[in-house]
């Protein structure tokens, strides 16, 4: 692999208001363990990734975040879990694309700061 070849994501941000409202979401409703915070940064652990949330000081980092898809391994029973924590969701889980004999479910919620994320799943078709 040549020097400057990425390798992978190490750390995805996403722009909040509050670090005391956006942490319990994150660390309680999500179950993302919590890495540590400084600051305005609190940092996530999610399956080798970070999880990096921040109260941006340049309007330019502000304006929205991407959309995190969270893999799971049983998308309704996710689903009910996060609904039973009162996650808002935008649609219920659905069949987005078959592949095969596999189908890739999906699902949209908001947090705190109305940033959009999905939980995500692959199941036999």
């Amino acid at each position: 692999m040549e020097p400057a070849a990425i390798r992978k994501i190490g750390q995805v941000s996403v722009p909040v208001h509050s670090l005391e409202t956006a942490i319990p979401f994150y660390r309680d409703t999500l179950g993302l363990p919590l890495l540590f915070q400084t600051g305005n940064l609190a940092f996530f652990e999610c399956g080798g990734t970070r999880v990096l949330l921040n109260i941006p000081e340049d309007e330019r980092f502000a304006k929205s975040s991407s959309v995190l898809y969270f893999d799971v391994a049983d998308i309704r029973g996710a689903y009910e879990a996060l609904l039973a924590k009162g996650v808002t969701f935008i649609d219920e889980p659905h069949v987005v694309g078959k592949m095969g004999d596999s189908e890739s479910w999906m699902v949209f919620f908001e947090d705190p700061d109305r940033n959009i994320h999905a939980l995500v799943s692959e199941k036999d078709a």
